[in-house]
């Protein structure tokens, strides 16, 4: 019925041509480095799935690493996950075939480019986690489905191994399990530091979660409950030695930064190292010895920088109202990267220098259209109860708003999930073609509750 409708519009094949050609650009993911080269994903504009490069720096001659296109004729086989050793010279990367949550882990030698022996199945719902000496790393997995139910099995009684490297998946050594609840899920971190290993226990999808956590000096230290209740978010983002650094709600509905000493584990001796602020904290991290803070404010990025104790060091600019993302990296390496983008501002890569605060751009989206020929602002306006809700409106500069230009609103409610602002190439090209794009937060979703 809808293509019916579709097939009799005049002007289809215009806007089928000139958005294949807006779509047509390079795209890249961020850069991140691992032992002495940098990786990145690129799409040269129509690829079905980006492809991984190394470099031996930003500027360097591209070397594909990965190339997920030559896994299947059909291009349902995908790359779902990549995880480098910590001195690079290793990456575990998982396979997803035709959409399913399952994963196959398999290890590259990154210098070579082999494709060692390792393959790790019955994998999902889990990351990968290197041990410090680089020989093998931590993960979640299932039992093996019974035979014919690969796909309609329940996800009961994941169990966290340890594999190392160039040995069979049935030698993998059992580090935690807990029969006794079969609901339970999995996430491990192996501190950078290579002390300690740390499990958030999930159960479900709400930010709820136990701690659990294991000395590795010693191979026989039994695994300790830090957190036993599934009673607030504890999100695990570095330590430093015996203290746990958190990103938690713990008597702070908005979210603070949270630190634990492993050694004095009762809550009377807790510390909140970043206080709760009048704006939600979406996500934290350590990097460069700084903490790196992500807040939402007005639906729009506020990155804000602190030391390890709390104290406020800076807040990194953007270039307008947009949406940044990224900063991840090592606890001890100043060097970060982020993308910064907006509904008429596709994605710019920048490099940032923890330690001294510059932002410096390593590549711009290049698509065909001019920035500055549109306009992008945000309104406030009244909810019933009085709250002011932000929204967002974007439009060809040109355009004079008389009341009857044609309008997109668009709009999201639930799960605390806020819409910021991000390039389309489908909004940029009904922007193009004289049309209004408005999206309001709606209440339901994160920030406005």
């Amino acid at each position: 019925l809808t293509f019916g409708y579709l097939k009799t519009l005049p002007f289809r094949e215009e806007i089928e041509a000139r958005i294949t050609k807006l779509w047509n650009y390079e795209k890249y993911g961020l850069p991140r480095k691992a032992g002495n080269k940098y990786y990145y994903s690129k799409n040269n504009g129509l690829q079905n799935q980006s492809v991984i490069y190394q470099v031996d720096s930003l500027d360097g001659q591209p070397k594909i690493l990965v190339d997920p296109n030559q896994w299947s004729d059909d291009g349902t086989v995908a790359l779902a996950g990549m995880s480098f050793s910590h001195d690079g010279n290793l990456m575990a990367y998982g396979i997803q075939d035709g959409g399913s949550d399952w994963r196959t882990w398999k290890v590259m030698d990154v210098q070579s480019g082999n494709i060692l022996s390792d393959e790790l199945n019955w994998i999902k719902f889990s990351g990968i986690s290197w041990s410090a000496d680089n020989k093998g790393f931590y993960y979640g997995r299932y039992d093996e489905p019974q035979k014919g139910e690969k796909f309609q099995s329940l996800n009961k009684d994941m169990k966290v191994y340890y594999h190392r490297v160039g040995t069979p998946q049935n030698d993998d050594k059992l580090i935690h399990a807990s029969p006794e609840n079969p609901d339970w899920g999995f996430q491990t971190n192996a501190t950078e530091d290579g002390k300690y290993l740390v499990i958030t226990v999930w159960k479900g999808t709400a930010d709820k979660y136990r701690i659990k956590f294991k000395d590795l000096s010693d191979t026989d230290n039994p695994m300790v409950d830090l957190i036993d209740n599934f009673e607030n978010e504890y999100s695990f983002i570095g330590n430093e030695g015996p203290w746990f650094y958190f990103k938690s709600d713990w008597k702070a509905p908005k979210k603070c930064v949270l630190a634990i000493n492993v050694n004095h584990p009762k809550s009377e001796n807790w510390k909140v190292i970043v206080p709760q602020a009048s704006e939600t904290l979406d996500s934290a991290g350590i990097v460069g010895g700084k903490l790196v803070a992500d807040y939402l404010k007005d639906a729009k990025t506020q990155i804000k920088i602190f030391d390890l104790e709390g104290r406020f060091v800076r807040e990194v600019k953007f270039p307008g109202i947009g949406t940044a993302s990224g900063f991840g990296g090592k606890q001890d390496q100043a060097e970060t990267f982020y993308s910064f983008s907006s509904f008429a501002t596709p994605p710019t890569t920048f490099r940032y220098d923890m330690d001294t605060g510059k932002s410096s751009v390593v590549r711009r989206a290049k698509v065909d259209f001019d920035p500055q020929d549109y306009v992008v602002k945000q309104v406030f306006f009244e909810s019933q109860d009085g709250t002011k809700i932000p929204m967002f409106i974007a439009h060809r500069r040109d355009l004079k708003l008389n009341g009857t230009n044609p309008t997109l609103l668009y709009g999201y409610g639930g799960f605390s999930i806020s819409l910021t602002p991000s390039f389309s190439i489908s909004r940029l090209q009904w922007m193009e073609m004289g049309g209004v794009f408005a999206m309001p937060n709606l209440r339901g979703g994160g920030e406005y509750g």
